[in-house]
C-alpha cells in the first residue's frame, strides 16, 4: 500500500505539472502571437499615417512655391510692360505685393550691377547698397533660382527665390528677389507650423538640398546639418519612402520621407518608436488583465480535474496489486465520471481559446475604429474602398476638413476640440444613408464614401451637410464651418491614389476660395 500511495502521488503530480505547463505555454504563445501581430499592425499604421502626412505637407509646400514663383514672374512681367515707372513707384508696388501676398518677408529689385534699387520693407536697411556673396551670385546667374539656406549680412538665416528682370527691349535689369526668413513668420512658416508636434510625440521637419534643416520644432536647430541621419542622403538623392530609423540624436523613429521635386527639399514625418512600444505594453497589460481571472479559475478547476483523472489509474493499480496474492480480487467500479471530467477539461480549454480569439477579434475591430468619434478609421476605409474599386462599382469620395480647427483648439482647448469632432461625426452620420460610409482620415479631416453616387449627387449631399453644419450650434456655442472636396470613381480616375489626391485638391481649392464651401474636382 505504501508503494501504491507513492505511485498515486507521482501520477497526480505529473498530471498537475502537465496541465500547468500546457496552460502557461498556451497563454504565452497566444500573448506572443498577439504581441507580434499588434506590433506589426501599429508599425504599419504609423508608417502609413506618417507617409500620408509627409505627402500632404509636400504637396502644400510645392503648391506654395509654385505660387511664389508665379508671383515673381508676374512682377517682372509687369515691370517690363511698364518701363516708365520710377523707383518710387516700383518701391510702392513691391510694398503692395509683399503686404498682399505675404509670401516673402522681403522683396527687392537688385539691378544688374548688384545695386539694391528698391526693397520692401524699407526697414531692412540695405536700399542703396551693393550686395555681395550669395545674392551677387544670383544676380550674375541671370536665371530663376532658389538658393540653399544662408546667413545674410543682417544675421538672418534665409532662402532667396529670384526671377531675372528684363526690360521690354530685352536688356537685363537685374533680379526681383523674394527672401524667406526661416526663423520668422511668413506663409511658409504658417503652413509648416500648424500642429507640428502631436500628442504622441510625432513631428516633422524639412531639409534642404544639402541636408541642412530648414524647418524644425526646435527653431535653434534651423541651419544645422543632419546628413548623418540615414534617410537624409536618400532625400538628397531625390528618393521618398518610409522605414524605421535611428535619427541624428540617437532616437529610434518610424519615419516617412518625401522629396519635393519642384524645389529639391525633403519633408520627414516621424513618430518615436517608444510611443508604439508604450501602446504594445498597454496592449499586453490589457490582455493579462483579461486573462487573469479566467486563468486562475481554469487553473483551480484543472488541478481538481487532475486529481480526479488520476483516480481511475489508482483504482486500476489497486486491482493489479491484488494479483499474486491469495486475496480475492475485487475489480474497481468504473464510473462514467472519468470520461466526463476529461470532456470538461477539453471544454474548459476550448473556452479559454475562444476567449482569446474573441479578444483578438475585438482588438482587430478596435484597430479599425477611431476611439474619439466612434467612426471607422483610415485602415477600414482602405479596405472598403479597395473592395468597391475591385468590383468596378461607381462611388464618390468627399474629403471634409473643419475650417480653422486649430483656432478652435487654441481658443477653447483640445477637449472642446474633441467635442467638435464628435459633433461633426454625429451630424454627418445622421444625414447619410445606411450604405454610405463616414471615416475619420486623421486630425480634423474626414472622408465620406458614397457608393452608387455620382459626383453631382455627392456635391448636392455635401452642400446639404455643409449648410446643416453651418446652421447648427456646435459644442463651442456657435456654428462651425467645413470645407469639402468631391471626386468620383471611375469618372475622374480609376486610381485610388489619384482619387484621394483629387478630392484633397478640391478640398484645398475650397480652402483657397474662402472656406465653407464644396468644390467638385474637374478634369480641367
Amino acid at each position: 500500500m505504501k508503494n501504491l500511495s507513492n505511485r498515486k502521488f507521482k501520477l497526480t503530480s505529473l498530471l498537475m505539472f502537465l496541465i500547468i505547463a500546457s496552460v502557461l505555454s498556451t497563454t504565452f504563445i497566444l500573448l506572443f502571437a498577439s504581441y507580434q501581430s499588434e506590433k506589426k499592425s501599429l508599425t504599419d499604421t504609423y508608417l502609413t499615417l506618417n507617409s500620408s502626412k509627409s505627402e500632404k505637407l509636400s504637396s502644400s509646400v510645392n503648391s506654395l512655391f509654385k505660387s511664389m514663383r508665379i508671383s515673381l514672374q508676374e512682377t517682372t512681367q509687369f515691370l517690363s510692360n511698364n518701363p516708365n515707372m520710377t523707383d518710387e513707384e516700383i518701391q510702392e508696388h513691391l510694398e503692395l505685393l509683399r503686404n498682399n501676398s505675404r509670401y516673402f518677408n522681403s522683396l527687392a529689385w537688385v539691378d544688374e550691377t548688384g545695386f539694391v534699387r528698391d526693397i520692401a520693407p524699407i526697414s531692412v536697411g540695405i536700399k542703396g547698397n551693393y550686395i555681395t556673396g550669395v545674392t551677387k551670385d544670383v544676380v550674375d546667374a541671370k536665371k530663376p533660382m532658389l538658393t540653399a539656406p544662408y546667413k545674410a549680412p543682417t544675421g538672418r538665416i534665409l532662402v532667396l527665390m529670384s526671377e531675372p528682370y528684363y526690360d521690354n527691349k530685352g536688356n537685363y535689369k537685374g533680379i526681383i528677389g523674394g527672401s524667406i526668413y526661416l526663423q520668422e513668420k511668413n506663409v511658409l512658416n504658417e503652413i509648416l507650423g500648424n500642429d507640428i508636434i502631436d500628442q504622441n510625440g510625432s513631428y516633422y521637419y524639412v531639409v534642404g538640398p544639402n541636408g541642412t534643416l530648414l524647418f524644425h520644432p526646435k527653431t535653434n536647430r534651423i541651419g544645422e546639418g543632419v546628413i548623418d541621419n540615414p534617410i537624409i542622403p536618400k532625400l538628397v538623392q531625390g528618393q521618398s519612402g518610409m522605414e524605421r530609423v535611428t535619427n541624428s540624436e540617437g532616437v529610434p523613429m518610424l519615419a516617412a520621407y518625401n522629396y519635393l521635386s519642384e524645389i529639391g527639399w525633403g519633408v520627414v514625418q516621424q513618430t518615436p518608436v517608444s510611443y508604439v512600444d508604450g501602446l504594445l505594453q498597454k496592449h499586453i497589460q490589457n490582455l493579462l488583465l483579461i486573462f487573469l481571472l479566467p486563468f486562475i479559475i481554469l487553473l483551480i478547476v484543472s488541478l481538481s480535474f487532475a486529481r480526479k483523472l488520476a483516480k481511475p489509474f489508482i483504482d486500476l493499480a489497486d486491482v493489479v496489486n491484488q494479483f499474486g496474492t491469495d486475496k480475492q480480487i475485487h475489480p474497481p467500479v468504473f464510473n462514467s465520471h472519468w470520461n466526463r471530467e476529461a470532456d470538461l477539461l477539453t471544454k474548459s480549454l476550448i473556452i479559454a481559446i475562444e476567449a482569446v480569439e474573441n479578444n483578438n477579434t475585438l482588438l482587430k475591430e478596435e484597430a479599425m475604429t477611431d476611439a474619439l468619434t466612434g467612426l471607422s478609421n483610415r485602415k477600414k476605409l482602405n479596405k472598403v474602398i479597395s473592395y468597391l474599386a475591385g468590383e468596378g462599382q461607381l462611388f464618390s469620395l468627399v474629403a471634409i476638413d473643419i475650417d480653422r480647427f486649430k483656432l478652435i483648439n487654441d481658443s477653447y482647448g483640445h477637449q472642446m476640440g474633441d467635442e467638435v469632432l464628435k459633433f461633426l461625426a454625429q451630424t454627418v452620420r445622421s444625414a447619410i444613408r445606411t450604405k454610405d460610409g463616414f471615416f475619420r482620415y486623421g486630425g480634423e479631416e474626414f472622408i465620406l464614401l458614397l457608393p452608387d453616387t455620382n459626383s453631382s449627387e455627392a456635391y448636392s449631399l455635401s452642400e446639404k451637410i455643409r449648410t446643416t453644419i453651418a446652421n447648427t450650434i456646435s459644442p463651442v456655442g456657435k456654428p462651425i464651418n467645413i470645407s469639402l472636396g468631391v471626386s468620383e470613381f471611375p469618372t475622374h480616375s480609376d486610381s485610388l491614389d489619384d482619387l484621394f489626391l483629387f478630392a484633397d485638391k478640391a478640398l484645398y481649392r475650397s480652402k483657397e476660395n474662402g472656406r465653407n464651401q464644396t468644390t467638385l474636382w474637374g478634369q480641367d
